[in-house]
């Protein structure tokens, strides 16, 4: 089963990896970007207390980068380092950018969040007639995750994907739980195609990627892709490569992107500056979902939300092929961490590194946030 349908129990947690046996030097040496000793020092001995191959680290603060550095491997069988240049698979938090785009899409007037999911997609099941685009977007839809039937070698066309889904019965009645849905942010991509006639990935790009100079592109294992890292998995206690999966399942909008620590970095600052969504569109992306007995679940659009007074923050993890994920952006603090690993492995915890080195930079943080 693909690593990221499994982000329930580890969404604002992350995980972890494996480690060669030779040690590079100090990623302080080799990096062109700025670097804190104490962040090296920190990751550095994480990385090899956990056996991670590679583990990719940025630190933004007030928008701008304070820390950028790789460590480890990126790819163990042709001994090349990770560094901030590193590209890895972003798993779920690709999620926000799909709900970005949705924002995006609400701000050009061509869909409302509180659309019927049906309005956009009338093939729908009957029983999708209460589902709403927000409902969609927070994981409230009743939407499940893929089915054990779902063949991950299978080139599925966007109809044939869709048709798993409306086959796949609803866990419950829309609004009344919470429930981490890949199924419903594949159903997002479909229906930015339906409203706008172009494929969300190169949606993402036009309106999000380009505009903010960033180098994330949707994944395509064929491509030629400077600085790819490799995928590990940990099997009978060894290091193995990632499984193979279809062109199309590593295409859909529940998070199948390429990406940098340096990408986020850049995406980091587009969000503090305004450039992506105005400030009280982000607000709605990060306000806790409220369900229908009147109680919230705290989650919003492709974010967790959690923190203390004066402490607030939104923060994600991903999963998937070999690859594992975390950002997390402390928005009164006005800081970031991204941390990105190359192996699929409940030991690494990108999540507990990056919570870490957030306290290391600003330790009034160590209160732990009550997301945690």
């Amino acid at each position: 089963m693909r690593v990221r349908l499994a982000l329930v129990a580890i969404l604002l947690a992350g995980f972890g990896g494996c480690t060669p046996a030779r040690e590079p030097e100090s990623a302080a040496a080799v990096s062109p970007y700025p670097v804190d000793p104490r962040i090296d020092r920190l990751v550095d001995s994480i990385r090899v207390a956990r056996k991670i191959p590679g583990v990719s680290v940025a630190v933004m603060r007030d928008g701008a980068i304070v820390h950028a550095a790789g460590y480890g491997l990126a790819n163990v069988e042709q001994d090349a380092k990770a560094t901030a240049e590193t590209v890895y698979q972003s798993g779920s938090v690709g999620k926000q950018f799909t709900a970005t785009l949705i924002m995006v899409l609400v701000g050009d007037g061509k869909l409302s969040l509180d659309d019927p999911i049906r309005k956009h997609l009338p093939d729908a099941p009957k029983s999708w007639a209460p589902i709403t685009i927000r409902q969609m977007l927070s994981h409230t839809s009743g939407l499940g995750d893929y089915p054990p039937s779902m063949d991950y070698r299978r080139d599925y066309t966007e109809d044939q994907l869709l048709q798993v889904v409306y086959q796949t019965p609803l866990l419950f009645a829309p609004g009344a739980e919470w429930s981490y849905s890949n199924l419903a942010y594949l159903t997002l991509g479909a229906l930015v195609r339906r409203i706008t006639g172009a494929f969300y990935g190169d949606l993402l790009s036009e309106r999000i990627f380009k505009p903010l100079g960033m180098g994330t592109k949707i994944i395509s294992e064929s491509d030629i892709v400077p600085h790819r890292a490799s995928g590990y998995v940990l099997k009978d206690g060894g290091l193995k490569n990632q499984e193979w999966v279809s062109p199309s399942l590593n295409s859909t909008a529940d998070g199948a992107l390429y990406f940098t620590v340096l990408d986020l970095a850049k995406w980091d600052a587009g969000l503090a500056a305004g450039r992506v969504l105005p400030k009280e569109s982000l607000e709605q992306m990060w306000t806790p979902v409220q369900l229908n007995d009147g109680s919230t679940y705290p989650y919003g659009f492709g974010w967790g939300i959690g923190g203390l007074p004066g402490h607030r923050l939104v923060e994600h993890s991903g999963g998937w092929q070999g690859f594992l994920t975390h950002i997390v952006r402390y928005l009164d603090d006005r800081l970031t961490v991204v941390v990105l690993v190359n192996l699929a492995a409940a030991e690494s915890k990108p999540g507990d590194i990056a919570h870490q080195v957030a306290e290391l930079v600003e330790p009034s943080l160590k209160a732990k946030p009550a997301s945690r």
